[in-house]
């Protein structure tokens, strides 16, 4: 036991499940997680500096307390003894609700999505002991499975590269922050044409014809592309994608994934109709589907 009453980081999980550093925080999220095994710290220069001490990567989990996938990752994997050994023997791992620093929320997602080509909670981040990212991912189970490689073999792949190719991790860290640089991500121009009939073709491809969106279940309602449809049309002419984004909203309007009753956008459908939403809502979500609403009440004079 430290003197701050809390686990003593070489035990590999507290053997009584005492409260790690997150029980001093204000977040409800860092609470929900202030008595898991895993010896967790808050965002801050202390966890980073024990990294660079004692030589270890940073894992980092970024989460927020209405998030299913939090949740799930949490119970199984968080409270397990056995994973909490491998982070606390081999890793300084730090939680951070994004609705609190969405600050350091924005800049691992983009890192995630420039990594992965998607994004999500929880997101997941291994850094080096000076913030420099070498791998991202979203939500692993415990155990691999369904084509999804698990938490603790991942853990323990990280591990055995960090000890053995470590100058290889830090050039990969490199070129990660080289590429997610503003340099390389935005040129100060216009987007060429042909960058917009690519991106309209793309999604025309993957259009749903029968129920509106795009791909099959589960469905997000993806207001940004609708807005992007919306946005070609009116440079374009191009009616169909004016009627992609009109039949999209219809369905989301009309369909479960919308609050009947209380208003306001679910995350996502859990199938391709719309119809049975996954019960989670994010302010977010609603501030982009008013834009997507507006520009296209705007175009069509169609209340949506």
């Amino acid at each position: 036991m430290n003197p701050h009453g809390l686990s003593d980081p070489g035990v590999p999980f507290p053997p009584e499940r005492l409260p790690n550093r997150l029980i001093h925080e204000k977040s409800p999220y860092l609470l929900q997680h202030s008595h898991n095994p895993v010896d967790w710290y808050p965002w801050g220069e202390e966890a980073f500096n024990r990294a660079a001490s004692e030589d270890k990567p940073v894992f980092l989990s970024i989460g927020y307390s209405t998030c299913h996938w939090c949740h799930v990752m949490a119970k199984e994997s968080f409270e397990d003894t056995k994973v909490a050994s491998i982070l606390n023997r081999e890793f300084v791992s730090i939680k951070v609700d994004r609705e609190e620093r969405p600050d350091i929320d924005s800049i691992y997602m983009e890192i995630c999505q420039r990594m992965t080509g998607r994004g999500g909670w929880p997101l997941t981040i291994v850094l080096t002991p000076e913030k420099k990212p070498f791998f991202a991912g979203t939500y692993f189970p415990n155990v691999s499975r369904s084509g999804i490689v698990g938490i603790s073999e991942i853990l323990l792949r990280i591990a055995d590269l960090w000890h053995g190719q470590r100058e290889e991790m830090y050039r990969k860290a490199d070129e990660i922050i080289r590429l997610a640089s503003p340099e390389s991500i935005n040129s100060g121009e216009d987007p060429d044409q042909r960058i917009l009939d690519a991106g309209f073709r793309d999604l025309a491809t993957s259009f749903d014809r029968k129920n509106g969106g795009f791909g099959s279940a589960p469905k997000f309602p993806a207001p940004h592309m609708l807005v992007f449809l919306t946005r070609y049309w009116n440079l374009t002419g191009q009616t169909r994608a004016l009627a992609m984004a009109e039949q999209t909203l219809t369905a989301i309007r009309s369909g479960g994934i919308w609050d009947q009753i209380g208003s306001g956008l679910h995350r996502y459908s859990t199938d391709a109709q719309w119809r049975v939403p996954h019960f989670e809502k994010m302010l977010s979500d609603q501030a982009l589907f008013v834009i997507a609403c507006t520009e296209a009440y705007e175009a069509t004079r169609n209340v949506y």
